[in-house]
């Protein structure tokens, strides 16, 4: 028997439904038929008018009165409607309105798609006015030619850049429609006129070549027999002269033969000659679309790529002068403290018989490295070993030996200054580097001994283990992530998952719930605290990444990049269960307090989480104080390849943490290491106080926010099904096909439902209870399936008949 969860009861204030302006089929027939009706009118009238409009003029000077004398064929408001129009309005250019009405009357009954319908609305306007204007310019008074509009707005622009001004602007305006509607250019015009004046050449070529055949008149060639015979007795046959000349060429090739030669093989080439100015034209064969392709394409080119940060446009980030700004910022130089350390390292070395060739340092904001190039011959693990003695002669906590530094031919010692300086989370939000950052999800980790502002791309890491002893810097060092996020980040694009077991540390961020974080959907707080609701939680991240897989399967992309791109495009359709993917970050702020208490089930999950859901964009970002085998254990190890370490008390913890030395070196107050897989970084952690936490989020908590905190998937684990009898009547709709499933598979799971009828995980719950009530299913066994206590099918309709007499 499993313990009841009790229901809150929670008065839901009804929500106000907004006006909803849909037309029916009905409505839209009807609408249509008026927009044509009215178009035809509109056209019917204006085309009387233009023949009887001067005998009306007289009868409308009494409207509204009533009369039958009007000539127009729509009477006295068709009558009237052309007065407006027409003399009153933009002259003969109106009958474009008549046609717009008519075609928007098609679009609605039709129901076509009204994106192009607005274009037309949008450019026949244009058109009317540039219209009205144009023939405005040639009438000295009002009339129907440009009408009342177009007659003063030409006495407008007349009055003030005369007429060929008015003309040239009529020009522009008419260049800039065709530039902008049929998106032509200067090479449109180009070979508009080219082609014009290819055609006139033709043209006129061949109205010559006819007047030449009928002007010619025919020559008689024929000679007389003595003019014959002379022609003949000088004629010489080419096939005998050929290899003559050809001999003649090879002893004596002078100008002649070379000039004969040619002019004898002209010919031949003349048939195979290019004309050079005969252009090629390269026709370019396009890859033909797909349909889908089509339709992604139309949706882009009428409304642009899908914005998710629409609903919250207004959104404004978080400004700069929300941090805090301290007086000691920027690295001073102690001339003093540096020639003291190197004479000190110099004299060291120098008693252990190891000699120096150069010393170069490097100050940071809290250690200074010292660069050596030892003597030839000497061995580095010997001035690995002064480690401690060195330590001693400068009097100073925290000296590190980089033997050799990677990349260069040098050996380092970090040495700790004397006085720190603070690195600001405004100084490294501020940076550039961090500011003109493209990476995903960029954070802002602090500053590198160079004082280079230290800037890493969660998506890439994927994952972060954070650790170090208490008082060391990991909150901080958790906030400055937060807040490199909130300040690049649209609400949009990123959610948080926020585990705080300590209670205390994350609290602040409860402001930015409905903006910047995720939860249960039964959930009442966002920032998890108890540690059975972060079991829950881990699993309904373990669902969402399996949803978010189906997603990108379907979608037949790869990452969450790919997806979101595509989806942007309008090439994933949201009936088909498609959606913008925003980035989820996992903050776990102690997790050594969540191993000791849940263990497997805790661990289990994110162990599987850093396995796979790097590709779908949820990140993991663990933090703890207790760096032990038992808690980062090697599953968690080798899925995290990102670790910072803070100080810690012991070389054991550093291993377990960095798998080498290093981190029992640091001299804390965000003194870190850091490491991706490769060499180890040493950083001064940015300072993010908590009053600068606090501005931040009443900032963005004041904004418009969504209506509620971003819902995870639902996940109800078995161990909460009951035993109790439930009423037929109550039963799910699908409890005989669930039963069906289960008899046939022999398998008693909720997880096997899901799959076979695609249910969520609290139906499934509750259509097992309800098995178990009816005798078909065992009770719950743990991680064990349930007994299903039917054999066969014939056996379950046997029962069923029962239960229904």
């Amino acid at each position: 028997m499993a313990k009841k969860t009790k229901k809150r009861n929670t008065k839901t204030k009804p929500k106000l439904k907004s006006p909803n302006f849909k037309l029916s089929s009905q409505q839209k027939l009807i609408f249509g038929s008026l927009l044509i009706i009215l178009g035809v009118l509109l056209f019917v009238s204006f085309l009387s008018h233009l023949f009887e409009g001067k005998e009306d003029q007289s009868l409308l000077a009494n409207f509204p009165v009533r009369s039958n004398e009007y000539k127009n064929w729509a009477k006295q408001g068709g009558a009237w409607l052309s007065e407006l129009f027409i003399d009153k309005g933009f002259g003969i250019a109106s009958f474009i309105f008549s046609g717009l009405f008519f075609l928007s009357g098609i679009y609605v009954t039709l129901n076509l798609k009204k994106a192009k319908l607005r274009k037309h609305w949008i450019w026949g306007t244009l058109i009317v006015i540039w219209l009205s204007i144009f023939f405005g310019f040639f009438s000295h008074k009002y009339g129907m030619l440009g009408g009342t509009i177009g007659y003063e707005m030409n006495t407008f622009f007349q009055d003030y850049i005369g007429k060929i001004g008015t003309a040239l602007l009529l020009l522009f305006g008419l260049i800039t429609y065709a530039a902008i509607r049929f998106k032509a250019n200067g090479e449109t015009f180009t070979n508009l006129f080219k082609r014009a004046k290819k055609e006139f050449k033709d043209e006129f070529n061949s109205t010559k070549d006819n007047i030449t055949e009928a002007d010619d008149v025919p020559i008689d060639n024929s000679l007389t027999e003595e003019a014959e015979a002379i022609k003949s007795s000088f004629e010489i046959p080419l096939e005998n002269l050929e290899p003559t000349i050809k001999n003649h060429s090879k002893l004596n090739p002078t100008k002649k033969d070379t000039e004969l030669e040619v002019s004898i093989t002209e010919p031949e080439l003349k048939t195979q000659e290019i004309k050079p100015d005969v252009a090629i034209e390269v026709e370019e064969i396009k890859e033909e679309k797909s349909e889908r392709d089509n339709l992604a394409d139309k949706l882009v080119e009428d409304f642009g790529l899908f914005d998710p940060t629409l609903e919250l446009g207004k959104y404004q980030f978080p400004p700069l002068d929300l941090l805090k700004q301290y007086n000691t910022e920027g690295i001073t130089i102690d001339k003093d403290e540096l020639e003291e350390n190197k004479n000190r390292i110099v004299e060291t070395l120098s008693n252990y018989k190891i000699g120096i060739q150069s010393i170069k340092a490097t100050i940071g904001p809290t250690v200074t490295l010292y660069e050596i190039v030892p003597d030839a011959g000497v061995r580095i693990s010997k001035i690995k070993n002064l480690e401690d003695d060195i330590a001693l002669s400068l009097a100073a906590l925290g000296i590190r030996i980089i033997a050799p530094i990677p990349g260069k031919g040098t050996i380092g010692i970090e040495v700790p200054n004397k006085k720190s300086t603070i690195v600001s989370m405004h100084s490294v939000i501020a940076a550039q580097k961090f500011q003109k950052s493209e990476m995903q999800l960029p954070i802002a980790l602090g500053k590198t001994i160079s004082n280079e502002t230290f800037v890493v791309d969660l998506a890439k890491m994927p994952h972060l283990l954070m650790a170090g002893a208490t008082g060391q810097g990991k909150s901080v060092g958790l906030n400055a992530v937060l807040t490199s996020l909130l300040y690049k980040k649209h609400p949009a694009e990123v959610k948080f998952v926020l585990v705080d077991p300590k209670k205390v540390e994350l609290t602040l961020f409860n402001k930015i719930e409905r903006h910047y974080l995720a939860k249960l959907p039964d959930s009442e707080e966002a920032i998890i605290t108890d540690n059975t609701k972060v079991i829950n939680t881990l699993n309904s991240l373990c669902i969402e990444m399996d949803n978010r897989y189906e997603s990108l399967k379907n979608a037949f992309c790869r990452n969450i990049a790919e997806y979101n791109a595509k989806f942007k495009a309008r090439k994933l359709n949201p009936n088909d269960g498609h959606q913008f993917l925003p980035y989820i970050v996992l903050v776990v702020d102690e997790f050594a307090d969540l191993i000791m208490t849940a263990g497997k089930e805790v661990e289990t999950p994110i162990a599987r989480l850093a396995q796979l859901a790097r590709a779908i964009g949820i990140h993991l970002i663990i933090a703890t104080q207790r760096p032990s085998v038992n808690v980062i254990t090697g599953i968690i190890k080798a899925n995290f390849p990102a670790r910072i370490a803070f100080r810690v008390t012991s070389k054991i913890d550093s291993r377990t943490i960095l798998d080498g030395s290093g981190a029992d070196q640091l001299i804390g107050r965000g003194d870190m290491l850091y490491t991706q897989g490769n060499d180890m970084i040493r950083l001064q952690c940015a300072f993010v106080d908590t009053p600068e936490v606090e501005r931040i989020t009443e900032f963005i908590g004041s904004q418009k926010a969504y209506p509620d905190a971003h819902l995870l998937p639902e996940y109800v684990g078995e161990e909460s099904g009951t035993s109790l009898d439930v009423d037929i009547a109550d039963r799910d709709k699908l409890f005989k096909d669930a039963a069906q499933i289960i008899v046939t598979a022999q398998q008693g799971s909720a997880s096997l439902l899901q799959r076979k009828l695609k249910l969520g995980y609290n139906r499934a719950g509750r259509i097992i209870d309800q098995l178990e009530a009816a005798g078909i299913v065992g009770s719950f066994e743990g991680s064990k399936a349930r007994q299903v206590l039917v054999p066969d099918l014939s056996a379950l309709e046997q029962l069923l008949e029962n239960e229904q007499q």
